[in-house]
């Protein structure tokens, strides 16, 4: 019999953080989360507590915890898209139709006392938390910034009665077989540049950033991707905590910003060395030494992966060409560290634009995920 239990005491919140590096312990592909990243999603501390609220739950049998799930409501998100949407995330479990079932069966009864209508996920509390299902490429390490699964857990949630709502593609693309852009990239690049009186500004470190454009990189990114896949407006706590949170673990060389005459950010590319494996010898905590690993990776002169995290246009510069820019700014640099791979960020299979950005060059596709959806 499987017992659920709401997560109700710091030690409660320990267990539900730890069990899904303990779940995926010796798998090849899994990049362990920090517990340190976790405890934060969940506090006070997060902004996005303003207008959300969240349950943690966990399951038990014969006296051991065999699964996990978050419930999740994004008052803000749901009144964007005029939805009542119960989202989910944080869900792991053993193989086991009966612990999967229990743990949603939870969820859908606390998103139904209040008001919510359909269930969503796996997702996060926003976009910039881990979400989709891994249907496709169980067989690769996945980057820091996505979710990795088992095989199995598809079944589970077929046999729930979840139906398909959103797919991303995710691309492996060989920049070490490339010597130089292609020719129209590259003389894309330089037409652009000079039809819309466009440069590239370069900064070198996150004080320089804050100092030159304040949280306006987070205007940019907000404004390309409002008519994404549950998409919620950034309020200005969420571009300042975002800001605190990520801007000192980058290295700038490998962020690329477009500005205008104006000095107005209107295109911006991201991506940061893979550190999946200094996650997985980490395992969930940097303490007492392999915080040091983690630096040492942010800070290598030689990478052989750069995660792309992103690439974003201000809507009224789509469709000129501006990635061709970010992309001639790049590639000197992926030269330079003798970066060989690119891994890319989710990109929902219905973003024709941003999957045309990472098809122009040697690549394959070969990861997808899911969202699902369920009335209940």
């Amino acid at each position: 019999m499987v017992e659920i239990r709401k997560v109700e005491t710091r030690k409660d919140k320990k267990t539900f953080i730890q069990f899904a590096n303990k779940l995926y312990k010796g798998c090849p592909y899994y990049c362990p989360t920090l517990d340190g990243d976790e405890y934060n999603t969940f506090s006070k501390k997060n902004p996005v507590m303003d207008f959300s609220e969240y349950e943690l739950f966990l399951a038990y049998k014969n006296g051991e915890v065999v699964g996990r799930i978050a419930a999740l409501i994004n008052y803000k998100a749901n009144a964007h898209w005029h939805n009542h949407h119960l989202r989910f995330g944080w869900f792991d479990f053993i193989d086991d139709l009966e612990v999967s079932k229990a743990l949603l069966d939870a969820v859908a009864a606390w998103g139904k006392e209040r008001g919510m209508t359909e269930m969503n996920g796996p997702v996060g509390l926003t976009d910039m938390d881990k979400e989709g299902l891994v249907v496709e490429g169980y067989e690769y390490l996945v980057p820091m910034a996505v979710l990795y699964n088992y095989p199995y857990y598809v079944k589970h949630f077929e046999a729930y009665g979840f139906r398909k709502e959103a797919d991303w593609l995710e691309f492996q693309v060989f920049v070490d077989q490339v010597d130089a852009l292609p020719e129209r990239v590259a003389r894309g690049a330089k037409l652009v540049a000079e039809r819309y009186n466009l440069h590239i500004h370069k900064i070198h470190s996150p004080r320089e950033l804050k100092k030159t454009f304040g949280t306006e990189y987070f205007d940019v990114l907000s404004d390309a991707y409002s008519v994404l896949y549950n998409y919620q407006p950034l309020t200005q706590k969420q571009k300042d905590y975002y800001s605190q949170y990520y801007f000192p673990l980058l290295n700038f060389d490998f962020v690329s910003i477009v500005c205008n005459e104006k000095e107005e950010i209107v295109g911006l590319g991201l991506g940061m060395p893979d550190v999946s494996k200094a996650l997985q010898k980490a395992n969930g905590s940097l303490f007492p030494f392999h915080w040091i690993g983690l630096l040492k990776t942010l800070k290598a002169k030689q990478i052989d992966t750069i995660d792309t995290l992103l690439i974003a246009v201000r809507p009224d510069y789509q469709d000129k060409g501006i990635p061709s820019m970010i992309f001639a700014e790049q590639l000197p640099y992926y030269k330079q560290y003798g970066v060989k791979l690119l891994e890319t960020t989710s990109i929902l299979e219905t973003n024709n634009k941003n999957l045309a950005n990472f098809t122009i060059l040697p690549h394959k596709q070969h990861r997808r995920r899911r969202a699902y959806i369920k009335e209940i």
